[in-house]
């Protein structure tokens, strides 16, 4: 079966390495299978913030925090809360 996968050798510090493993182990996960996951989630996150900054470029932060109080205020606060959305 021929696979997309690429190796990534990775030269880590000993301590790390074991912390590394403890996780994975507490996971019940192999250390490739967390790795992925982390670098995944990482990557994710970064491509959100640069999202948001393009977004926001040029914008004050008044300007940011006017248009998100404008959005909140538009939401009625009358309406009946779910069953499912009570604490």
């Amino acid at each position: 079966m021929k696979t997309n996968a690429s190796v990534l050798t990775l030269r880590v510090p000993k301590e790390l390495k074991h912390k590394i493993e403890k996780i994975a182990v507490k996971q019940g996960v192999s250390i490739n299978q967390l790795a992925l996951y982390f670098f995944s989630k990482e990557i994710a996150e970064m491509d959100t913030n640069d999202t948001f900054r393009k977004f926001w470029k040029g914008k004050s932060r008044e300007q940011i925090f006017a248009d998100f109080d404008a959005i909140m205020a538009s939401v009625p606060t009358n309406r009946a809360l779910p069953e499912w959305d009570k604490v």
